[in-house]
């Protein structure tokens, strides 16, 4: 990866951290757009990366993520955001030849993986571990509306993440096509 490449990541998480720091700060609601998610995904479709190098990002973006996360489990950031880098790469590469809405189907793939990972994990490590000591029906129970509770935020999220995508891509990729 280029000296340049590297710096328009770092620049679109910087950005992205920014985002959601203040974003979170101001308007504290648990549905809205992810802009760390937004802004790799953009610097992904940007720079069109190596699959290795896509992983590199995610596994920044992880652990970055892991560091600002107020989810359950925050280490689950290592992997969901190397997931949705790996796929936003795998999408966007499929999708950008055929279709105008390449990055929001993207960002929106990446999204839903993402979260859909960030969530399975929590099931299991830290929802599962006293599972394995206290089995009833009101338990699973506990599960099916913890899980669709969760669904409820990642498809809204993703549907947003989506939309501003598509609508960012358009002037960042004519400011970083002069500069190249």
């Amino acid at each position: 990866m280029r000296s340049q490449d590297i710096a328009i990541v770092g620049i679109f998480l910087a950005l992205g951290v920014l985002a959601r720091i203040i974003g979170s700060s101001l308007i504290p609601t648990p549905i809205g757009p992810n802009f760390v998610i937004i802004l790799y995904c953009l610097a992904i479709m940007l720079i069109v990366p190596k699959f290795h190098e896509a992983v590199g990002i995610g596994v920044v973006v992880g652990i970055v993520s892991t560091l600002i996360s107020h989810g359950l489990f925050p280490p689950a950031n290592l992997i969901s955001e190397t997931l949705g880098a790996v796929v936003c790469l795998g999408v966007f590469l499929i999708t950008r030849e055929r279709t105008v809405a390449a990055p929001a189907t993207a960002t929106l793939a990446a999204t839903l993986v993402s979260g859909i990972t960030f969530l399975s994990i929590v099931i299991i490590f830290v929802m599962g571990a006293p599972g394995l000591l206290y089995r009833s029906f009101s338990y699973s129970s506990i599960y099916a509306f913890f899980t669709l509770m969760m669904i409820t935020i990642v498809i809204p999220t993703a549907v947003l993440n989506a939309v501003v995508a598509q609508i960012l891509y358009i002037p960042a990729n004519r400011v970083l096509s002069r500069s190249r």
